[in-house]
């Protein structure tokens, strides 16, 4: 058993709280965690969009939490689905970038300022993630979709606590959002298998996610439903994708509309009531905790066809910078017997505090360690107010594919300062008045700036985190 999982069994079995040895099998919840894959702040009717039509998820809203500063900690996609596994941010894990980086890449030559640190291509086996908790107390455990921790299969989910795996494959994004799913590189072996022509990915991740809830219903499930969509590439059913065409040209109070987005969207919130609709039939929908949001910021420039994806605004930039674009998320959650129907809270929360969650869940108490860097939100998800921490922090060694550059961030209550890696400048804001960035406070407020500088350097150097280096090959444009 890994060490720091016998820890907290060992804590767990000390507690008269210890749901899994002092509670039927029955009445402990399910957990169903639906994580969408470059889904906006904003992509979202309950969020305000007037142009993607998410009636479903706009109804979980309402029976449930949505949080209007939740956060994922990177603004790419592993280094943030490790923190959800671990609890952990990912400087501390050494997982900065999306496996397996820029940098792979043969077919192009950077000219980069910085030379950039060499990360994890896995998350490493030694970690002990949300899927082993749940098993390690008596949860089935399964995953259906994206992976992206491990490219190879002896690190995938069945190695790290999931004991189904549906539609994993090694790469970040589909080879396709139709059937057979497969390129000449590689498939989704085990749905090309099965899968019929005509069949679409987000449909069927639906159907399978359904299908495991019936097949475990007599048991506690951790469920953990890894949407491949509304990544790259933007490819819709085609009947949808007309529907939002058509409204397209009505249009429109909405800034900006996206049908081909739009449509990949919809399927994504079909999919969420199919799901609910199960947990209903099964009569275990009030026993069962979900949970809806997404891996970082949408994307909000051009990378490939039919995108720009979406638009963050008022937030700034999008996936791949630690701009309010990239890292602020959509978050909502039904707990029952926690959360309170239509709550509506803007308590900073970050997904490295879903696994500390969980576990005061699983354990009735508070996970405190040294090792895990989140918070439980336990209590927010009754009163609504923000879990005690000090800050969140952000570190991002790397060049985007969607053009961020090395940086690192703090936000601090309403307070949030960049720091860019290439240069040196510092960016400070007031969220709480300025949600788009749009003025630097450094100028004008030097003192909040230095001192939120040094907690970030304190932060960077109690993480080791691995930084950047001069590029001696790098030419500067004329």
């Amino acid at each position: 058993m890994k060490p720091f999982l016998f820890l907290i069994l060992a804590v767990a079995f000390s507690s008269s709280l210890f749901l899994s040895l002092k509670t039927p099998h029955r009445q402990r919840p399910n957990v169903v965690f639906i994580l969408t894959d470059d889904m906006g702040w904003r992509d979202l009717g309950c969020y305000g969009n007037s142009f993607n039509e998410t009636p479903q998820i706009d109804k979980l809203a309402a029976s449930g939490m949505r949080f209007t500063q939740a956060y994922a900690a990177c603004p790419v996609c592993s280094p943030t689905r490790a923190s959800i596994m671990t609890g952990k941010y990912p400087a501390r894990l050494q997982l900065t970038d999306f496996i397996p980086g820029r940098n792979a890449r043969t077919d192009a030559v950077f000219n980069d300022k910085l030379t950039t640190p060499a990360f994890q291509q896995s998350l490493p086996l030694d970690e002990t993630t949300l899927a082993e908790l749940f098993r390690a107390n008596g949860y089935a455990t399964a995953i259906v979709g994206k992976w992206h921790l491990g490219e190879s299969k002896d690190r995938y989910p069945d190695k790290q606590g999931f004991t189904q795996t549906i539609g994993v494959a090694p790469g970040g994004s589909p080879p396709g959002y139709f059937y057979p799913y497969a390129t000449s590189r590689w498939a989704l072996d085990d749905l090309k298998e099965t899968g019929q022509p005509g069949e679409y990915l987000t449909d069927r991740l639906a159907d399978e996610t359904s299908r495991l809830i019936t097949q475990l219903k007599g048991r506690p499930f951790f469920l953990y439903l890894a949407h491949y969509a509304p990544h790259i590439p933007l490819q819709a059913r085609q009947a949808l994708l007309a529907k939002y065409e058509q409204k397209k040209q009505r249009l429109v109070d909405e800034a900006f509309a996206n049908p081909h987005y739009a449509a990949m969207m919809e399927s994504i919130d079909s999919g969420v009531g199919q799901i609910i609709e199960t947990l209903k039939r099964e009569r275990i929908y009030d026993n069962t905790i979900l949970v809806f949001t997404s891996d970082n910021g949408g994307l909000s420039v051009k990378e490939g066809p039919n995108t720009p994806a979406t638009s963050n605004l008022p937030l700034r930039d999008g996936k791949g910078f630690l701009s309010e674009g990239g890292i602020r998320i959509p978050l909502l959650i039904r707990w029952p017997g926690l959360t309170k129907a239509g709550l509506v809270s803007d308590a900073q929360l970050c997904t490295i505090d879903y696994f500390p969650t969980f576990t005061e869940m699983l354990t009735g108490r508070p996970l405190t360690s040294p090792e895990i860097d989140g918070v439980s939100f336990v209590k927010t998800l009754s009163n609504g107010r923000a879990p005690a921490r000090e800050a969140l922090y952000w570190h991002y060694p790397h060049y985007s594919n969607q053009g961020g550059r090395p940086s690192a961030a703090i936000r601090q209550g309403d307070y949030k300062l960049i720091e860019h890696y290439e240069d040196g400048q510092l960016e400070l804001f007031n969220l709480a008045n300025d949600v788009g960035e749009t003025r630097n406070l450094v100028v004008a407020d030097p003192k909040r700036a230095e001192v939120m500088q040094q907690k970030l350097h304190q932060w960077q150097h109690l993480m080791q985190a691995a930084m950047p280096t001069s590029n001696a090959a790098y030419k500067a444009k004329k």
